[in-house]
């Protein structure tokens, strides 16, 4: 992987917009970087052919090629539980040359917004 870049843009997806382009059959991974014990509460569970990757935030570094193989250059959405962590993952994510997105209010707008079935907490 290259040199960090700062000019690396990260896209705010909305709620909404993931749920179109997940209905839609778009090829992405989604990258939920909360703890073992949140995925346990809820995640979000994508159609078949998307790329569905549990990484915690402060294993992101050390696992970094483990999330770049499993990617395999496609577009990445980022979540977390109200869309801070995953921000910040998505800029560092984007610096080393991923194409990067953060899931704009994490899992709990995904609740409200898209899925009330995904446990809220």
């Amino acid at each position: 992987m290259s040199e960090p870049r700062s000019d690396r843009v990260v896209v705010q997806v909305p709620p909404t917009e993931l749920g179109r382009q997940l209905e839609a059959g778009a090829r992405l991974a989604l990258l939920d970087v909360r703890e073992d014990d949140e995925r346990a509460i809820c995640r979000i569970a994508p159609p078949e052919g998307v790329v569905d990757l549990h990484v915690p935030m402060g294993e992101i570094p050390v696992r970094l090629d483990e999330i770049e193989d499993a990617v395999g250059g496609l577009p990445v959405v980022v979540y977390c539980h109200h869309g801070m962590r995953s921000l910040m993952i998505s800029k560092w994510l984007a610096a080393r040359g991923f194409r990067c997105g953060n899931l704009t209010g994490g899992i709990d707008a995904w609740a409200k917004e898209i899925d009330p079935s995904v446990a809220r907490y």
